[in-house]
């Protein structure tokens, strides 16, 4: 092979490599995504059995589910970034001191 078509390969590589390891997102925004996550498993859960409780297991049941968590997945995420200092203050209440 040529030297310079080998140039070019492990630059992207490089490149690809540097992404990978940077794949995380700055700190400052952790509860975001705590709230990204919770509110888009929550919601799943939560549609795929309202659903099979409201209408059974049938053809185009995840179809159904697939439907309502659309809508239900934006809502969740906003109130669980509106309910979450909430929560961490009751937590705060709720959990032991530790003795020092």
């Amino acid at each position: 092979m040529n030297r310079s078509m080998i140039s070019p390969r492990r630059e992207r590589l490089s490149g690809v490599r540097r992404l990978i390891a940077r794949r995380g997102l700055p700190r400052r925004l952790t509860p975001v995504v705590f709230a990204f996550y919770m509110a888009s498993i929550m919601a799943f859960l939560m549609t795929l059995v309202i659903t099979l409780i409201n209408e059974g297991m049938g053809p185009g049941f995840m179809g159904r589910v697939l439907h309502a968590y659309v809508l239900a997945m934006p809502v969740a995420f906003v109130c669980v970034l509106i309910v979450r200092p909430l929560v961490v203050r009751l937590v705060a209440l709720t959990i032991e001191k530790e003795q020092t």
